[in-house]
């Protein structure tokens, strides 16, 4: 049995799908600019990559396994990942009007985000079990999360900051996401 705490750990601090794995860039950098949006999409992600941790899990060891056909889990996972999508975004369209509008264009683009992608392929190619793959899911969202905090809380202080005309916006934007980065891998240097 896998051990969950390392990885919770891993997934959060470790490997952190966007300051150490690089993938989920793009909402990163567009929904980080004010703290609400950031935790909306965060939450978003860790929703749908719970959901698709889930379901690509049963889908692949129950049915593409089974059948031989584990060739085609990319069609499926992406299948899987663009429905769920679509579930939240009907959802939040509903339930809470004023964020669906925020999130804009970053919604639908979960169905993209690699980082979705990613822990649907990861699940696999780690071979977790039902559990450890539910875990990883939620955990890869906590750390999604944590990832679009930090930066939305810096990139607010950065608008109260004189910063070179140069630097202001995206350009100090990617540098900030360098030095968070840079902070992230200093936690797989502690697992060795």
């Amino acid at each position: 049995m896998e051990n969950l705490f390392a990885i919770i750990i891993g997934a959060i601090f470790v490997n952190n799908f966007i300051l150490t794995r690089f993938l989920g860039l793009c909402p990163f950098f567009g929904v980080s600019k004010k703290t609400k949006p950031a935790i909306g999409m965060g939450l978003a992600v860790t929703f749908v990559m719970t959901l698709a941790s889930i379901v690509t899990w049963i889908m692949y060891n129950w049915v593409l396994l089974p059948l031989g056909i584990e060739y085609l889990q990319i069609i499926v996972f992406i299948l899987i990942i663009a429905t769920l999508v679509q579930f939240v975004e009907l959802f939040l369209k509903k339930a809470n009007p004023v964020l669906y509008k925020t999130l804009g264009i970053y919604l639908p683009l979960i169905t993209t985000n690699c980082a979705i992608l990613g822990v649907a392929f990861l699940n696999v190619q780690e071979e977790y079990s039902f559990v450890a793959a539910l875990v990883f899911g939620i955990s890869a969202g906590v750390g999604f999360l944590l990832a679009l905090l930090l930066m939305s809380g810096i990139r607010e202080r950065l608008e109260l900051s004189k910063v070179p005309k140069a630097f202001q916006g995206l350009p100090i934007s990617f540098i900030v996401a360098a030095l968070m980065s840079l902070a992230f891998l200093a936690f797989s240097g502690m697992i060795r």
